[in-house]
């Protein structure tokens, strides 16, 4: 496994990480999601993130038992706060400092620990003004609940904004978690130009575009049955890609990355690490031999020759328009 620093911070991550967006508490039994936790570590990847929102909290308290008893130093666990958590009460969502002081709290205790490593605004609050998110997150810092604060889905503005008060504050504002993958670029405008100037590195999530660039889904065929595609909870997200252009040009991959000695989804993972201002990108797992496979990614190189043979092989079907964001689309649910 390689490490990269997490934007200009000194903290060091493990460049493929694993998150439990739709799986832990949810979709995959317990004893199934300690069994990838378990996968995780064996293979070398030290970073793990989740949400308070993910199975409404489960997530995290599945993540934490998964991780107990294992040497806190040696983890960097990442967590987040925005979304409805609880009954979904009128301060149970958003970034107020009221909101931000509880979720932490809890957050600590499903998963645990003394401290996360990362705090994360799962998305950018338009109704609290940004002065008493940063505050409170200055708060979180100082009593030593977090050690770093990010963010995700926030646009360069949003991001420019948030450090500049960060700054003044004096905490680390080191992070941003948005959607990248070879299908969906909408990061390179702004956002990593941005994020490049202020020193703030992407954990991207989905890499792997919800697993349409693992090929198994075919054009003009049903997604396989207990697929992400026939999940309740996952199809909304995934449903984008699922055109017979998109997954006939993803078929139209295999080639490339039989060249380059990789399965589709390696050469997913490999291409977003790619960008130098990634630091890390998160692979999410219902069985654990799903994990041995993607970390094998990790320090892959690619020539510039390939990468343009990938280029022009998903030719149009690429989204770039950077104001596609998660912030400024339609949102059915929380999305990393």
């Amino acid at each position: 496994m390689d490490f990269r620093y997490l934007g200009n911070s000194g903290l060091k991550i493990s460049e493929i990480s694993y998150g439990n967006w739709l799986t832990h508490g949810s979709q995959v039994e317990n004893d199934q999601a300690k069994a990838c936790v378990r996968a995780a570590l064996e293979a070398g990847i030290t970073t793990f993130d989740t949400a308070d929102t993910y199975a409404n909290t489960k997530a995290e308290s599945v993540l934490g038992e998964a991780l107990e008893g294992e040497r806190r130093e040696s983890l960097e666990i990442f967590t987040k706060v925005y979304w409805p958590t609880g009954p979904g009460g009128p301060n149970d969502t958003g970034l107020s400092r009221k909101h931000i002081h509880e979720s932490i709290n809890a957050s600590l205790k499903h998963l645990k620990t003394e401290y996360v490593d990362l705090y994360q605004a799962h998305r950018y609050d338009t109704e609290t003004p940004l002065e008493e998110t940063m505050e409170a997150f200055a708060d979180v810092v100082r009593a030593g609940k977090a050690l770093y604060i990010g963010v995700s889905e926030w646009t360069a503005e949003q991001l420019q904004e948030g450090h500049r008060l960060a700054r003044e504050l004096r905490i680390p504002f080191v992070s941003n978690q948005p959607q990248y993958s070879m299908l969906w670029r909408v990061i390179e405008a702004e956002v990593v130009p941005a994020s490049e100037e202020l020193g703030i590195g992407q954990v991207v999530f989905s890499p792997i575009a919800q697993g349409v660039l693992t090929g198994k889904y075919l054009p003009g065929q049903q997604p396989p049955e207990g697929s992400r595609a026939t999940d309740a909870a996952g199809s909304n997200f995934i449903k984008r890609f699922l055109t017979d252009d998109v997954l006939t040009r993803v078929q139209d991959l295999k080639p490339v990355a039989d060249e380059a000695g990789l399965s589709l989804s390696q050469l997913a993972i490999a291409w977003v690490l790619q960008n130098q201002n990634v630091s890390s990108a998160i692979i999410g797992a219902s069985r654990p031999e799903q994990v041995t496979e993607n970390v094998k990614a990790s320090g892959v190189r690619l020539e510039e020759s390939l990468l343009k043979r990938i280029d022009e092989t998903l030719g149009g079907i690429v989204e770039r328009d950077p104001a596609k964001t998660a912030q400024n689309a339609p949102q059915t649910r929380p999305g990393s």
